[in-house]
């Protein structure tokens, strides 16, 4: 009787699996299905893109691979295995996007922006938000995708920081910027790449004894990224982005509800104005952050993840979140990107600015870190 029983038992279990497997099934088919609809509306060049942000975000989400936790974990515990696979993930775009700029340079552009008092603010205070929120902005769009409520509320207040920080960019790049400094050629690829080495030996020297390692994972999704960001830009004809996209958003939806933008300087000119006219499933950057926010929703909903909590937190938490979104992105705006569009973007692709981002933005990081047992985000140590 008891091998009966047990095998009753198997039964019993399997059946709940059932519906699971059929799920699951209904996301691939409805994401796919998403993507050839588009491609077939608008182009196959967009229902491509939308698959490389679905794909970004499925690896972001299902392989851990982020900026603002790697950061965090390197300065609280000396933790550099997340650092290590963001420098990898950038050496390997480097090595062949700067040979692809090189010889495409009427058809593919960098992520290139000058170095000014705004950009190295913004990127200051990019570093301190990101660290309150646990999330840069790939990380806001992943988190928000698998459910987290955290990033559910920062999301929309980062999308309209974003559009009110373009929409003062010219007041603040008035302010002063250097001329716009790229390495470019075999030169500036060798000397981004011992940079890159030069970065990593840093940190390997300030990181704990026990945990200097790059874990397989993380080897497998830097790898991941980089195809991906490559597969970006030559799709896309630009490196990957985030934060023009979310502010994207927020003026379309601003300019039909009747507010006239047209005396904007940023939002008013005519490249800016067409893009709102426009869908944005015909917006690059708008349909890689959607994939991501579809690629991490898909993956958490696989692992059966989404039903996340709603955390207990005082109410100095939520304010500190809503204020941290909107510092998110008004910030980016003025850093010219986020950890991906300064950072990854912008060293991989030979801009200057994308460095002095990563230095302000890592002290801002230290400060951001300590913020949050004060802002009752997590308990005090």
């Amino acid at each position: 009787m008891a091998p009966l029983a047990q095998s009753d038992q198997s039964s019993h279990l399997d059946r709940p699996q059932r519906p699971a497997r059929w799920g699951r099934l209904a996301l691939l088919i409805g994401a796919i299905s998403f993507v050839l609809i588009l491609a077939a509306a608008a182009g196959a060049r967009f229902g491509l893109l939308l698959l490389i942000g679905l794909s970004l975000g499925a690896t972001l989400e299902g392989l851990r691979f982020g900026f603002a936790g790697p950061w965090r974990a390197m300065i609280l515990r000396r933790d550099p295995s997340g650092l290590f696979a963001q420098l990898l993930a950038i050496a390997l775009v480097a090595a062949v996007a700067f040979p692809l700029l090189a010889s495409h340079s009427g058809e593919l552009i960098g992520a290139h922006a000058p170095i000014g008092f705004a950009m190295v603010g913004g990127a200051f205070v990019f570093g301190v938000a990101m660290q309150v929120v646990l999330g840069c902005g790939s990380g806001t769009l992943v988190n928000a995708g698998s459910g987290n409520p955290v990033a559910l509320v920062a999301l929309p207040f980062f999308a309209i920081g974003s559009f009110l920080g373009a929409a003062h960019l010219n007041w603040w790049t008035s302010l002063g910027t250097l001329p716009l400094v790229t390495l470019e050629g075999g030169a500036g690829l060798g000397l981004t790449l011992i940079g890159l080495g030069s970065v990593a030996l840093i940190v390997w020297i300030f990181a704990e004894q026990g945990q200097r390692r790059l874990p397989r994972r993380l080897v497998m999704a830097a790898i991941l990224v980089a195809l991906l960001a490559l597969g970006n830009l030559v799709v896309a004809g630009q490196p990957w982005g985030v934060v023009y996209g979310l502010g994207l958003w927020v003026a379309k939806g601003v300019s039909t509800a009747g507010v006239d933008l047209t005396l904007n300087p940023f939002w008013g000119s005519p490249a800016h104005a067409e893009r709102i006219a426009q869908s944005l499933l015909t917006d690059v950057t708008s349909l890689t952050n959607l994939g991501l926010i579809g690629g991490a929703f898909i993956v958490a909903a696989w692992r059966a993840g989404l039903s996340q909590p709603i955390p207990r937190l005082p109410l100095i938490a939520w304010g500190a979140t809503i204020l941290a979104g909107l510092a998110l992105g008004y910030s980016s705006r003025l850093a010219f990107g986020c950890n991906v569009g300064a950072f990854f973007s912008g060293i991989s692709t030979g801009s200057l600015h994308g460095w002095v981002w990563f230095a302000a933005a890592f002290v801002g990081s230290i400060i951001g870190v300590r913020l949050r047992p004060l802002l009752q985000l997590e308990p005090r140590t």
